[in-house]
C-alpha cells in the first residue's frame, strides 16, 4: 500500500499534537497539502516527503553515513517509494539500502516520527532536479544485535558510529534521547 498525502497530513497532525510550537516550521508542507499537492511524489519540486532513520547501537552510538551528493555526514534516509506502506517502513528501507544492515536486528524505538525537518536540497543537474525542499520524517531505531555495514556506494562513501552529540540539531538530538528512554 502506497503512502498517501492523507497519511502525511495525519502524521503531521499527530506530531503537532505533541509539538504544537512547530506548526510554523511545517506551514509550507501544510499549505501544499491544503492545495491538494501530492507531497509523496519526488517529482514535486516545491517540496516532497522523505523518511530518515537514526539507528542506535546497544552502546548508545548512532550510525552516520557520508552522503556522496551532499558531501556531509548524515543519518540514513531518502525518498519514499511506491511499495512503502508507512513512513516508518520507508525509513527502515532506506536504512537497510544505504547501510546493508538487514531489518531483522533493528527495532523501531517510537512508532511516531521524533522530528519532522523541512530543509533545502540543492539542484542536481545530473538527475534533472532543481533546488527543492525535503520534508523529512525522522524515526529512531535500535540495533538489537549484529549490524555489519555494507555501504550502498552510489550514494554513501563512508560510515561512522558516533555519539548522539554528532546530531547537530539540538531538538532532533533531544527527541532521539527521549525515544530511546521509551517516551510514548
Amino acid at each position: 500500500m502506497t503512502i498517501t498525502s492523507a497519511e502525511i497530513r495525519e502524521t503531521i497532525g499527530g506530531y503537532l499534537d505533541r509539538y504544537p510550537d512547530e506548526k510554523p516550521d511545517l506551514s509550507v508542507v501544510l499549505a501544499l497539502l491544503d492545495q491538494g499537492t501530492d507531497v509523496t511524489s519526488r517529482k514535486e519540486f516545491r517540496g516532497h516527503a522523505t523518511a530518515g532513520a537514526v539507528l542506535v547501537d546497544p552502546d548508545g552510538k548512532a550510525l552516520f553515513i557520508r552522503h556522496v551528493a551532499l558531501d556531509r555526514w548524515l543519518t540514513p534516509g531518502g525518498h519514499l517509494e511506491p511499495e512503502d506502506h508507512s513512513l516508518a517502513a520507508a525509513a527502515l528501507r532506506e536504512l537497510t539500502e544505504e547501510t546493508g544492515i538487514p531489518a531483522e536486528p533493528v527495532a523501531l524505538a517510537d512508532a511516531d516520527p521524533v522530528h519532522i525537518d523541512v530543509h533545502p536540497i540543492p539542484a542536481n543537474p545530473g538527475k534533472g532536479e532543481p533546488d527543492h525542499q525535503h520534508f523529512d520524517f525522522r524515526f529512531v531505531f535500535r540495533l538489537i544485535d549484529g549490524g555489519a555495514v555494507t555501504l550502498q556506494e552510489e550514494e554513501v562513501s563512508g560510515y561512522s558510529w558516533g555519539p548522539l552529540d554528532m546530531i547537530a540539531d539540538e531538538t532532533f538530538r533531544s527527541r532521539v534521547r527521549e525515544a530511546l528512554r521509551g517516551r510514548k
